[in-house]
């Protein structure tokens, strides 16, 4: 469960790139509503604070594109985008309603190769990345929460830089 405080903190300091394991319901096509984030509206859905928590983390690896709506990250609505395919597989299931954000933060890059690849010429833009993902741990109050990581390279950063 997350406070009304930590949730509006998080929106304020993070919302431009993180996002919930929260999801409108589908309609008639998977993708439907994968866009709609009147779900997070603590006043018009009064059992959210309730299913959130930051005990894990779901971390991708960073945005493809730019976020244009606070909690939008892993809700895109473009038809080429597979995001609902992230509602189906975490429905029912614990990991429903989990912290989401990428590792690496503000950064735009379809390739992932193309991400890995400045990462190795810029060290220092992992590690203030890194750091903003130490904030956002720490401004949800778990200590050590488990980490669910989307893919190789997230994964290869997440080792590098949080061992514990």
């Amino acid at each position: 469960m997350i406070s009304i405080e930590t949730f509006i903190e998080v929106l304020k300091r993070f919302g431009h790139f993180a996002s919930w394991a929260v999801w409108a319901e589908e309609g008639e096509k998977p993708k439907d509503n994968i866009h709609d984030l009147s779900v997070y509206d603590p006043v018009k859905n009064r059992t959210l604070l309730g299913t959130l928590h930051g005990n894990a983390i779901l971390l991708g690896l960073n945005i493809s594109r730019r976020i244009e709506r606070p909690f939008g990250n892993f809700h895109d609505p473009r038809p080429m985008a597979t995001d609902f395919k992230i509602r189906h597989a975490l429905k029912h299931t614990n990991y429903w309603g989990y912290y989401m954000t990428d590792i690496i933060k503000d950064f735009e890059e379809k390739s992932s190769g193309k991400m890995m690849s400045f990462l190795r010429t810029n060290k220092d833009f992992e590690r203030e990345n890194i750091q903003k993902l130490q904030q956002q741990i720490g401004l949800l109050g778990y200590a050590n929460p488990v980490l669910v990581v989307f893919g190789r390279d997230a994964e290869t950063i997440a080792r590098r830089n949080l061992r514990n």
